[in-house]
């Protein structure tokens, strides 16, 4: 009738995410392929090696409207998340590459492209190198249209 219950005390460990940084001044590095087309924007963040991924946002899971998906607002929004994603692994300072849809289409990335890396940089991440790694043909199938071009 007397028996008091044993109170179990569990060690709560602290379960820290990301690399392991010995000086928290120090820059840990991540790598975003923002990959920019004139559908959609995806940011997608990596380890330096590319092997683990952080996190990976597109616009048009930030938005309602299929037209609104590659909008600069849409990348903000999605650049945004990656922000907060990254101070909770302790990431601060990215390498960009930033990529078109290339091949026989268009090189150039689409609108959120560059809203996206805008809004890392106003966000607070340190920002390496940016690079493009645009694929360009050095051969190449036919591209769409006749010979004498698309007549409109």
């Amino acid at each position: 009738p007397g028996k008091k219950k044993e109170v179990e005390k569990k060690e709560e460990k602290i379960i820290k995410l990301g690399p392991t940084v010995a000086n928290p001044n120090e820059l840990v590095y991540g790598v975003v392929h923002i990959l920019g087309t004139s559908n959609d924007t995806f940011i997608h963040v990596t380890d330096l090696s590319g092997r683990e991924t952080f996190i990976k946002v597109s616009g048009g899971m930030k938005v309602k409207s299929d037209r609104e998906e590659s909008s600069p607002y849409a990348a903000m929004l999605a650049a945004h998340d990656v922000y907060l994603r990254l101070k909770v692994l302790g990431i601060n300072a990215v390498h960009v590459k930033i990529r078109g849809r290339g091949g026989v289409c268009n090189r150039t990335p689409g609108p959120g492209a560059q809203s996206a890396l805008k809004s890392l940089a106003r966000a607070g991440i340190k920002i390496g190198r940016i690079e493009d790694v645009t694929p360009i043909p050095h051969d190449q199938t036919k591209r769409e249209g006749s010979r004498r071009g698309r007549r409109l």
